[in-house]
């Protein structure tokens, strides 16, 4: 054999060997192992979209508008029925409400793909005359003039189920409550004003309301509770144990507990912890300096700081109201401390970010926003100016910033706001005056503020923009 094959066959030999050590050392050698790290971005935001609802004319098709929270765009649009007269969201944010001039309610779902086929229609009844939507979570209510009566609606498209009497006379203005079985809602009542249109033009002579409660387990009236003069509007805490109704028309705010279905009073007594316990069966609020009438027609409960934020529309004013409670559920001792913070002209309506720093007022008669630092009590910005005389303003936040919508009833213009800024961000038009804006996703209060629909003249001060008092007088008085 000659020296060239055996070199071969030693080097074949060794890359045996070789392999034979690398096998039979495969299960004794340790060898790391690397687990991949997959990246991750920040947690995805929930979709949050804000929902206007216009009118191009009385008579003509409403549309309903879809707005993106993230890029301030229009995502759909869709006919949702004549004239429509007042609107709102359910509690989940999923579905819409509109009562149209020709007398139907109006179903659709709040989605970027939404397209007309997709709204539905319930007829009510011909002589019904309802004003106001409530939305809880499971079902559909609604105030009704004729007949002083809450109109009931059930079934996936909501459909007339049943009329509730509230008493008469009483005039339903609005409802709310936590709308879930075995728990009771409300109807406000203004007791005998025929058109709601007297709270408007003498708030202060009209007579005393009443808060009826109804069993929504079996849909009967379980209490008639007295409340103040001209109430237009109510909110509910984030534990379903108070009840806070504004009285237009006496600067107070009633307080109902709602466990008990009664007033919020009692004898003063030691809880648990030895700290006397008084209740408060109501509370007052006051108008900036220099006027003589407040005038609370709407509100916001927040529930980071248990605090309710009213809007004085008659006394240019917010009340930023303590109404916590203790660990027993009783009124805590700070229950009742209010600040008064002047604001701009008649503030229709006020909303509080999630984390209770700031709260945004619609000032009707000036054409502006106020922002209102709620730790200090000042107000930081006092005319941020809208577009319209603005009625409604809501806010969401849904990424590292909040936003605030503002929406005026005679203005095609939704104003945005940004809170990281406290600046315009930008304006969206829409098709015909703005009926009313709504948010899917909840901004940190509770009360259903957001499910709840209001009405100029039925809750909402009515007004009509640059009118001299008889023309307001008349707009009143030829309200739905």
């Amino acid at each position: 054999m000659n020296s060239g094959h055996t070199r071969v066959r030693l080097v074949q030999a060794g890359a045996i060997a070789a392999v034979v050590a690398l096998i039979a050392g495969c299960g004794d050698t340790y060898r790391p192992v690397v687990t991949p790290v997959s990246t991750a971005g920040p947690a995805a935001q929930p979709q949050s979209y804000a929902v206007v609802v216009s009118a191009p004319s009385p008579t003509t098709a409403g549309i309903a508008t879809i707005i993106d929270y993230s890029g301030d765009s229009v995502l759909a649009e869709a006919p949702i029925g004549p004239g429509p007269s007042t609107f709102t969201i359910d509690e989940t944010g999923s579905t819409g409400y509109t009562v149209n001039s020709d007398g139907t309610l109006s179903n659709f779902p709040i989605a970027s793909s939404l397209q007309a086929k997709q709204v539905s229609y319930s007829t009510l009844s011909s002589t019904a005359k309802p004003v106001n939507l409530f939305s809880p979570s499971g079902g559909l209510w609604a105030a009704d003039l004729n007949g002083n009566v809450a109109d009931v609606f059930t079934g996936i498209p909501e459909a007339f189920k049943l009329a509730i009497p509230v008493g008469t006379p009483t005039t339903p203005v609005t409802m709310v409550g936590p709308g879930v079985v075995s728990q009771r809602d409300y109807v406000i009542n203004q007791n005998g004003i025929s058109s709601a249109v007297a709270c408007n033009l003498s708030p202060t002579t009209g007579p005393i309301g009443s808060a009826v409660g109804i069993e929504t387990s079996t849909y009967t009236v379980s209490s008639n509770i007295p409340v103040g003069k001209c109430p237009v509007f109510a909110v509910q805490s984030a534990d379903n144990r108070r009840l806070f109704v504004l009285n237009r028309g006496d600067d107070t705010i009633t307080v109902i507990n709602s466990q008990e279905n009664t007033l919020n009073t009692c004898t003063p007594f030691l809880n648990q912890n030895g700290q006397t316990v008084t209740c408060h069966p109501s509370l007052s609020v006051s108008p900036a300096p220099g006027l003589v009438h407040a005038g609370p027609v709407y509100a916001e409960f927040n529930a980071t700081t248990s605090q309710l934020i009213v809007a004085n529309y008659d006394g240019n004013s917010i009340s930023v109201i303590d109404v916590s409670e203790d660990e027993y559920g009783n009124d805590s001792s700070t229950f009742g401390t209010t600040f008064t913070i002047p604001v701009g002209n008649n503030p229709a309506s006020v909303t509080v970010l999630a984390d209770g720093s700031r709260a945004y007022t619609a000032n009707q008669t000036d054409s502006t926003v106020s922002i209102v630092n709620l730790s200090s009590h000042v107000v930081e910005k006092a005319a941020l100016p809208v577009i319209g005389h603005p009625r409604t303003v809501v806010s969401t936040q849904n990424s590292s910033y909040g936003k605030v919508y503002v929406a005026s009833p005679d203005s095609p213009y939704l104003t945005i706001i940004r809170t990281d800024l406290d600046i315009v961000d930008t304006t969206v038009l829409v098709e015909g005056n703005i009926v009313d804006v709504r948010v899917t996703t909840q901004n940190g209060t509770n009360g259903n503020t957001n499910n709840v629909s209001r009405v100029p003249g039925y809750g909402q001060p009515c007004y009509l923009p640059g009118a001299a008092a008889q023309a307001t007088l008349t707009a009143c008085q030829t309200l739905p």
